[in-house]
């Protein structure tokens, strides 16, 4: 007789962004590159783009673990890669904000998230992370700039040791602030 195993923890790793405004498109670059990787079936990558309301209508879907990647401006050198652990859903909007849906960031979709879970019961992710990439230009433009283009590869290892240490055993990896991709 064979002791039941419990599933594996479903993951989201997500890509926002705006590809059309220049470094803003590190997310979608980034989950591109991710996803012509092999990866367990439990994980799951998608472009999100602009859909913000997609992707808090998404994750009501049940995933454990949400991992979102973005520009993130923090001051530091352009490249510079962060993993921010988010310590809860919601609370970062203020009531009744209006929402555009091509102009959501990761705190506002995570906002919109509390709201359509306690109005529907649903259960937030157990754990949110977000990792981001310090932009050079945000304008508009296609392309990433070059110290944003050169960190996509290390962002894929990172999403890669984020997973591993998604899995039971395994530590996280710490922030990488000051640590630009090279």
């Amino acid at each position: 007789m064979s002791v039941p195993t419990e599933a594996p923890a479903r993951i989201l790793v997500a890509g926002i962004g705006n590809i059309f405004l220049g470094d803003d498109g590190f997310g979608v670059e980034t989950v591109r590159a991710l996803a012509g990787r092999q990866l367990p079936e439990h994980v799951e990558v998608v472009d999100i783009g602009v859909r913000g309301v997609h992707l808090a209508y998404q994750v009501l879907d049940g995933y454990d673990t949400l991992i979102l990647v973005d520009a993130t401006a923090r001051g530091e050198a352009p490249g510079t890669l962060y993993v921010i652990e988010h310590d809860g859903v919601g609370g970062n909007e203020p009531p009744g904000a209006a929402l555009d849906g091509h102009r959501m960031t990761p705190d506002t979709v995570l906002a919109l998230l509390g709201t359509l879970c306690a109005g529907t019961g649903g259960q937030p992710p157990r754990r949110t992370l977000v990792l981001g990439c310090e932009p050079a230009s945000v304008e508009e433009g296609i392309g990433l700039s070059p110290p944003v283009s050169a960190a996509v590869p290390e962002a894929v290892r990172l999403i890669e040791e984020l997973l591993r240490a998604d899995e039971p055993g395994e530590s996280a990896p710490r922030a990488t602030v000051g640590e630009a991709a090279k």
